[in-house]
């Protein structure tokens, strides 16, 4: 190959990789709706200050879209079967939230801003305002028009996944096991339902048994079990790395956040962000604007919802 056809190849595949980067900005909304991310963020303090556990909710609830299609608000879509499908169903909270949210941000800017991306900056902001670090949410992502529960079942992991299926999981997403284990450092903020960490405390022998024991007071083998715990035992609502000391004094919640830290490939990470919270809160942003870029709809594909659980109706 000539020099300079290599050149003019070099010069093709930069410009495809800047155009790749280019589709979300910070600024995207710069011209069409500069009051958006106070807006978002004076509504978030609202509903932090009223609930501090809707931090971690919405956090979450970001996850688990970006997870399913990648991050284009099909979580939030009534119909379409996400929110009913077995990682999610009667756990998954804080669709109000966005719902009051998502008015506010059209009542001063009208079909501009997508509820995917108000999802990703409740996620910052709920983040933040719990004590964790703060990100340049990159913008411009648009809706999908339908919601997917079989890839919802199939590629958002479970409680009682083990490591090697995590590791598939993130993978299949694009993340790292890096990424998966700083990731699941968001669990230093919420809680769980029983139904999700019985089997780790009835069942499981890498958990300490006095944790255990405690938790079987209010969680019974048997039944429904309704009954809410912390899954960072130390500072459940303060964003924080306690839930990496958690998982050494296996204390870990959920049989899968136990696998961080059971004799396998992420227990150095483990301890290197117990020992180093800073280390921790700079890779946890990296990350999430990492998974904020998972497939993200742009350009014309998908649409802006008026309203965040139904589809735009669309005129012949």
């Amino acid at each position: 190959m000539s020099n300079g056809r290599l050149l003019h190849c070099l010069l093709v595949v930069s410009l495809l990789s800047g155009v790749a980067h280019a589709q979300l900005s910070k600024n995207f909304y710069e011209a069409s709706c500069p009051s958006l991310e106070t807006t978002v963020r004076a509504e978030m303090k609202h509903a932090v200050g009223k609930e501090r556990r809707i931090g971690a909710s919405l956090l979450r609830l970001f996850f688990h879209d970006c997870f399913v299609q990648g991050c284009d608000g099909s979580i939030l879509l009534d119909d379409g079967g996400e929110k009913s499908a077995d990682p999610n169903v009667n756990s998954l909270r804080g669709f109000d939230a966005i719902d009051t949210i998502k008015a506010s941000v059209e009542a001063k800017c009208p079909g501009v801003v997508s509820c995917a991306d108000i999802l990703a900056l409740t996620a910052r902001d709920g983040t933040f305002l719990l004590g964790g670090p703060y990100w340049d949410v990159l913008l411009g992502r648009r809706d999908s028009m339908t919601a997917n529960r079989s890839l919802a079942n199939t590629d958002l992991p479970l409680a009682s996944a083990s490591l090697a299926t995590l590791i598939t999981k993130f993978d299949r997403q694009g993340l790292s096991p890096k990424d998966m284990t700083v990731l699941s450092g968001a669990h230093t903020i919420g809680m769980a339902q029983c139904p999700s960490f019985r089997d780790r405390i009835y069942n499981d022998s890498n958990i300490d048994a006095s944790f255990a024991n405690q938790l079987r007071k209010t969680c019974p083998k048997c039944g429904k079990g309704s009954s809410l715990a912390s899954i960072d035992t130390k500072t459940p609502m303060a964003f924080d790395a306690a839930y990496f000391q958690d998982l050494i004094d296996r204390r870990g919640l959920f049989h899968s956040d136990q696998e961080l830290f059971n004799g396998g490939s992420q227990d150095a990470l483990v301890r290197h962000y117990t020992n180093n919270p800073a280390i921790f809160r700079h890779d946890f942003a990296k990350a999430m604007i990492k998974m904020g870029n998972i497939k993200p709809l742009t350009g014309t594909a998908g649409q802006i919802r008026k309203n965040c659980r139904i589809v735009n109706r669309l005129i012949n």
